[in-house]
């Protein structure tokens, strides 16, 4: 049963950690030095898509890998551009708005499930990586359409579900597994056929986006050949990913912490797809599964922490055992907290994190 506190504690929480954020990096700095500590990484390259389109900026040598980044997040960057002409705070107001969606919505689908709502927030709140949901990037606007969509299709609407998910699509090729893992839910949830064509609505923006990309570059699958080109992302088998991710954690640099938490981040990966397994969650497994597999044939590894951010099934299961025994999510939090101000000191230093 869902409760009207729900959503109340997941904003009082959502924006209580923003405030933590605020006030812990505002100290001593301006509003525009703020903004700026937070345009970092990827944050950048979405307002360069935003501004300049997918050619990116005049007179500068063009960016290979732009057409990763799914259109979402820029097109709203654009229209928020609208009222607030700062860039970086554009993004920032994008991913509060949108984060407070989405954490109501995560509150919602653990009581769906017989969890404390709360108890999801936070776990996913005190994740190391839960700072890419402050930051300029697509995760809160991808998590504002997805857990509302599945939310949507776990209560039989789906209509709503599959609208909700062509959003997710527009936002990231996570829209993908997302759109496969709803067409599992429909048929394990033995919905009537008549209502199968729903299904087919959430890959309708994939299919726009390579369009576009086919007539600009004469490239169907330009946002794969992206990902290759600006981050080595080739096909690699899984255990030659593994040696190379292994060796390279193994090095002295800044970059070896960061391949170490990739290792700890598949290890996370593969403990969470062995739970749903067990528990027999097959449109969870699919939505999780697939991601895992895209990552773990890679050269080697990337960004698999910050992709757990995008596995709402797992901040339900960590409630669901939190909500039978208390200590669990307290414990969590003593352990992942700490982990979570690390990683966003590095990612505000300007350090890889994620």
């Amino acid at each position: 049963m869902i409760t009207r506190s729900a959503a109340r504690d997941a904003l009082l929480l959502w924006f209580g950690s923003r405030a933590g954020l605020l006030v812990s990096t505002l100290l001593g700095v301006t509003i525009g030095e703020y903004a700026d500590k937070w345009r970092k990484w990827d944050a950048g390259l979405f307002i360069t898509i935003a501004e300049h389109g997918y050619d990116g900026e005049p007179g500068r040598p063009a960016d290979d890998g732009l057409p990763a980044f799914f259109p979402g997040l820029p097109a709203m960057l654009r229209l928020v551009h609208f009222v607030v002409h700062d860039w970086s705070v554009a993004g920032l107001l994008i991913s509060l708005v949108a984060g407070a969606v989405a954490m109501v919505a995560l509150a919602r689908l653990a009581e769906l499930e017989g969890a404390s709502g709360w108890m999801a927030v936070l776990a996913l709140l005190a994740f190391p990586m839960s700072v890419f949901l402050a930051a300029g990037y697509s995760e809160s606007l991808f998590l504002a359409f997805a857990i509302p969509a599945w939310l949507a299709a776990r209560q039989g609407r789906w209509p709503a579900a599959a609208l909700l998910a062509a959003g997710a699509s527009c936002v990231r090729i996570t829209g993908l597994f997302l759109a496969v893992a709803l067409v599992v839910e429909f048929f394990t949830s033995k919905e009537s056929p008549r209502r199968a064509g729903w299904l087919l609505v959430p890959f309708a923006p994939l299919v726009a986006y390579s369009y576009y990309h086919y007539g600009r570059s004469g490239d169907w699958l330009a946002w794969k050949h992206a990902q290759e080109a600006g981050w080595g992302r080739d096909f690699e088998w899984p255990w030659v990913a593994w040696k190379t991710t292994w060796r390279s954690a193994m090095g002295s640099d800044d970059f070896a912490v960061a391949f170490r938490m990739e290792i700890a981040g598949a290890a996370v990966a593969f403990a969470v797809l062995v739970w749903l397994l067990l528990l027999r969650r097959w449109s969870e497994l699919v939505y999780t599964g697939m991601q895992a597999a895209a990552l773990m044939t890679s050269a080697y590894y990337l960004s698999i922490p910050r992709s757990l951010v995008l596995w709402f099934p797992l901040w339900v299961l960590v409630a669901r055992a939190a909500t039978r025994r208390a200590w669990v999510i307290a414990l969590y939090a003593m352990i992942s907290g700490p982990l979570m101000l690390v990683n966003t000191g590095r990612f505000l230093s300007g350090a890889w994190a994620g």
